[in-house]
């Protein structure tokens, strides 16, 4: 960037470099407001005169002393557009970011102080301000235009400056700043504000109170909060958003109380601009808690003694968060060295009240209902699996929908007593809850079946007229698109008896990709034939298979997500695929031969997986008397 500099002036400069998360904004405040307090205290004890590089034949002057008033009002003001701006890269450019602070003297302007603050995204440009690309509102940088002497942005190759000048004699000595000369940079002087010859102004209205920042300012806050809290689906991060966005802008500090079922009001989160008062003050506002009854247009509020009290103390209002009629919490707000808000900004924190709300109450709902699907997700899958005497089992289940721990597919092991067991792998067509709510009823339905004495095609039977009638049943009722539910289903029985290796296998596959036996001499076979979907026609029969799993023989089952996993026009079943991929798993035990099927899934696509993943794998142990625990893996397990 090329700040224009007289030719008599002196710099110093210093510069800090911040990741870009929540805390980039304070630790900027502190950075600036020490290299600022630092500075001036060298120019007021006179060890601040220009250094050797400014050679007497320059013609450099001893600047003026600054009185204090100026110098508390400066750096109040650099501290705050300074959050401003990194707080803006870190929510629009999201790299690392640079703070650099120049003290520039001359005899001319005294103390001038430019804060730039660079990120590694110039492609992006600043929202609002000299830059209007995107057409969208700014994010304080109507308070960066009020407050300084001039600013701009300058683009590089590889970087972005957002700039802003502060000077201490501004209001009494207007200064324009010339033409920039840096290649590719903006203009300073075309966006120089010069202040009005005046009084210094109140520390508060250098916090961004004054009504001419409100009135201008003001929209775009709104609208930049709404744009912020909107995405937000955790009550914890609308709070922590809201806090940060009104400390420093309208208040000094905040507190902001959550209604909770059964335990009132409960204290969500506390913000100060002065982050060592954070802690005392969140104390003390925990032992006092808000009144019940408030005003929309704020209630008084004592003065926490935490809050400041060296500053002789200041206005707090309390302002009730409601949204639908329903009361979300309460929203504290302090504002140090006034006596009043003024009805101006009352407005605006009251708008910003009703954001808050609504998006606490919209996070709430989709809390609550992202809880009421995992209750019943979790009712579509067993609790436990049955383990098999003589039979080592593996299942790995990866759901398809972001956050679902239940998809459309769905398994299960259960015994039937007497060296019996039963196991099936189904899927039913879709990924909604629609699909959700039939794996519950096949799963139970086969259990029920099963226990009634039905055998592998009785079962398969059976559970197909169910399905056809409920199809039926939600066309009759307009469910034409939602209603039609096909399934396809791998369901077995396995017997063993006492002292034989291995088990007898009885299997039927309906509409599913078939079973895969792999033998010890490394042959790999289908183990059932294709037959007809669930669901699609009432009068169909099924056929089962009978064979026997020798020991060291294993039963591979997977669904669609694994078959059809596609790369480009190939999918992973093509040419017998999945054949080769259980053949190159020959000598693992069933747990690391479900895990070689999975990644091999994974690794045949570039891209993530398209449906639901799931592997069964039941492999047929060496003298089969040996009991072994049931492998489960899920999506959560590997988290």
């Amino acid at each position: 960037m090329v700040i224009p500099l007289s030719v008599h002036a002196s710099q110093t400069v210093s510069r800090k470099g911040l990741s870009a998360n929540q805390l980039a904004a304070a630790r900027a405040r502190e950075f600036v407001c020490a290299a600022l307090h630092g500075w001036t205290a060298e120019l007021a004890d006179g060890s601040g005169a220009p250094a050797a590089d400014a050679a007497p034949d320059a013609g450099v002057a001893p600047a003026p002393v600054p009185a204090p008033e100026e110098v508390e009002e400066l750096v109040d003001d650099a501290v705050l557009l300074v959050s401003e701006l990194v707080t803006n890269a870190v929510m629009y450019a999201g790299t690392d970011i640079d703070v650099v602070c120049r003290l520039e003297r001359n005899p001319v302007t005294r103390v001038g102080v430019v804060v730039e603050v660079v990120d590694r995204h110039p492609s992006r440009g600043v929202r609002g301000g000299v830059d209007t690309r995107h057409g969208e509102p700014g994010f304080g940088l109507q308070l960066v235009n009020a407050l300084s002497e001039s600013w701009g942005v300058t683009y590089r190759r590889a970087e972005k400056r957002v700039w802003f000048r502060l000077e201490v004699a501004a209001r009494e000595t207007p200064v324009t700043e010339p033409a920039s000369s840096g290649s590719g940079a903006a203009e300073p002087g075309s966006d120089a504000r010069s202040h009005d010859a005046g009084p210094p102004a109140h520390p508060a209205h250098a916090h961004g109170y004054t009504p001419e920042w409100t009135d201008r300012g003001g929209p775009s806050f709104l609208a930049e909060t709404s744009e912020l809290l909107a995405g937000q689906l955790d009550e914890a991060m609308v709070t922590a958003l809201a806090a940060q966005m009104l400390v420093p802008r309208l208040a000094d500090w905040c507190g902001i109380w959550l209604s909770t079922p059964g335990r009132g009001l409960q204290l969500s989160r506390v913000w100060h601009a002065d982050e060592q008062r954070m802690s005392p003050l969140r104390e003390e506002l925990e032992r006092i808690p808000p009144p019940t009854a408030l005003r929309a247009g704020g209630t008084p509020w004592p003065w926490p003694e935490s809050a400041g009290a060296d500053r002789a103390g200041g206005s707090a209002f309390a302002f009730p968060l409601v949204a639908r009629d329903t009361d979300q919490g309460v929203l504290l707000l302090g504002r140090a060295g006034q006596s009043q808000m003024t009805d101006t900004v009352v407005r605006m924190v009251q708008d910003m009240a009703r954001r808050v709300a609504q998006a606490v109450f919209t996070a709430r709902q989709y809390t609550r209902q992202r809880r009421i699907s995992a209750a019943l997700q979790r009712r579509q899958l067993p609790a436990t699996l049955a383990t098999i005497a003589g039979v080592d089992t593996a299942i790995v289940y990866e759901p398809h929908g972001e956050g679902q721990t239940v998809g459309g597919d769905f398994y299960d092991i259960f015994p039937m007593g007497e060296g019996r067991w039963c196991f099936l792998l189904g899927d039913v067509q879709g990924k909604d809850p629609e699909a959700m709510s039939v794996t519950g009823l096949a799963r139970h339905l086969v259990r029920l079946l099963a226990r009634e004495g039905h055998g592998v095609e009785s079962v398969l039977g059976r559970l197909n007229v169910a399905m056809a009638e409920e199809s039926a049943e939600a066309f009759a009722l307009g469910a034409e698109q939602t209603g039609s539910r096909f399934l396809s289903l791998l369901y077995g029985e396995l017997t063993v008896g006492p002292g034989v290796a291995g088990a007898r296998c009885t299997v039927a596959s309906a509409g599913h990709p078939p079973p895969l036996h792999l033998f010890a001499d490394g042959r790999v076979e289908p183990a059932s034939e294709p037959q007809m979907l669930l669901g699609i026609d009432e009068g169909a029969e099924f056929r089962a298979g009978t064979f026997d799993l020798a020991p060291g023989e294993t039963l591979l089952c997977v669904t669609d997500g694994v078959t059809e996993r596609r790369c480009g026009n190939w999918q992973l079943d093509d040419n017998d695929g999945l054949a080769d991929v259980l053949r190159q798993g020959m000598g693992l035990g069933a747990k690391a031969l479900a895990e070689h099927v999975r990644r091999a899934a994974h690794d045949f696509g570039v891209g993530p997986l398209e449906d639901d993943l799931s592997v069964l794998v039941l492999q047929a142990e060496a003298g089969g008397s040996c009991e072994r625990r049931t492998w489960t893996s899920t999506r959560a397990d590997k988290a």
